[in-house]
């Protein structure tokens, strides 16, 4: 009688072998060394539509009318594989008549049986089908999102540059009617309203220049506003200096703009009340810009006569007063006001702790500390 068990372990090690093909879940071949399918898994058979016996113990290249016969796969299989034992992700697109066009990354592994020649490949084949469409809409999408946020830049660029002319157009009106009337009271309102819209002018142009998409260093700020500011401004006054003194920091362009302005504010504030005697030589007004971590504090200080006390607590107050302390409510930031005969300082500080960092030392032996505005 014939030992039949070796047949018998043979037929059993091809079941589990099946089996667990089978709980791959991604389309799975196994090949001999000739490229013929000696098993496949159900979702190869699931997912490109083919029938088990029209598959098993087929070549590759001739499975559904030659639909398998992918430049790309023979290249993977008959050089690639060949000489290097392993592929992984070797991505191939092709038109199948049952299921249309897929991207498959293929992985491919060769196994070698110990005291034995024959090899076999595991054929491993991940539908990206999906995942590339999806990348593909993603890429189209940021394409038109940089395309819209380039517009957009434009669009902005032009606005901004429509903005800033309007307003040289409007501050050179005011000032030719400034000139045109008789009454000194409305030459004067005239003036001070020239100048208003020349520090917003000022503002505008620097944020325009800077590219005011991100932080604004506010040293450089200060510096070009100020210096913007002595131009259109302090010549229409009695000589005087004006300094900036700041260690750093940066802030947002919306603050920005508002800390332009109550600087603005403050220091034609400053010329127009610190300095009635006309005598007096040494002029001299201080911008600072002191920085603790997110807190920080503005401050403007005159060595002219000194403000009235509590001017920014007063319920009538002038219209450069108002301005300063909505623009710093806007901030959620505190103005103090230090007035003495030898000058004033205006301080509009931001401070998540109670106690306000005090002015930096270089303005301190400029000046003495300056108050909140006059006008």
């Amino acid at each position: 009688m014939l030992d039949n068990q070796p047949f018998i372990e043979n037929k059993e090690a091809s079941a589990l072998a099946q089996a667990i093909v089978d709980t791959v879940r991604e389309p799975l071949l196994v090949l001999d060394k000739d490229l013929r399918v000696l098993a496949a898994s159900r979702s190869f058979y699931l997912t490109f539509k083919v029938a088990r016996t029209d598959t098993l113990g087929r070549l590759l290249y001739a499975l559904g009318d030659a639909q398998w016969d992918i430049p790309g796969l023979r290249l993977l299989l008959e050089n690639i594989v060949p000489e290097h034992g392993v592929m992984d992700d070797y991505e191939v697109e092709h038109q199948f008549p049952e299921i249309g066009k897929r991207t498959m990354l293929l992985n491919a592994r060769k196994v070698f049986y110990e005291g034995n020649s024959h090899t076999t490949i595991l054929l491993g084949i991940e539908d990206a089908t999906a995942r590339r469409a999806l990348e593909r809409e993603m890429r189209d999408l940021l394409r038109k999102q940089e395309g819209l946020l380039r517009e957009k830049d434009v669009l902005l660029q032009e606005l901004e540059h429509r903005v800033g002319n309007s307003l040289q157009i409007i501050a050179a009106i005011i000032l030719l009617k400034s000139r045109m009337v008789n009454s000194e009271e409305t030459r004067l309102h005239l003036q001070d309203a020239h100048n208003r819209v020349m520090s917003v002018a000022a503002v505008q142009q620097y944020l325009r220049a800077s590219g005011a998409a991100g932080p604004i260093e506010m040293a450089t700020y200060l510096s070009k506003l100020c210096e913007s500011l002595k131009s259109s401004m302090i010549g229409d006054y009695r000589p005087t200096t004006l300094k900036v003194t700041c260690d750093g920091g940066s802030v947002s362009a919306r603050e920005a703009v508002s800390l332009g302005l109550i600087v603005t504010e403050l220091i034609l504030n400053a010329l127009k009340h610190a300095f009635p005697d006309s005598n007096k030589k040494d002029r001299q007004i201080a911008v600072g810009f002191d920085v603790a971590g997110t807190n920080w504090r503005l401050s403007v200080a005159d060595n002219g006569i000194g403000a009235p006390v509590g001017v920014f607590a007063q319920a009538k107050s002038g219209l450069g007063t108002s301005i300063v302390s909505a623009l710093a409510q806007q901030l959620e930031a505190r103005v103090d006001v230090s007035s003495s005969p030898e000058g004033t300082t205006v301080s509009v500080a931001y401070a998540i702790f109670a106690k306000v960092p005090q002015a930096s030392s270089e303005i301190e032996s400029f000046m003495q500390p300056l108050a909140r505005g006059r006008v």
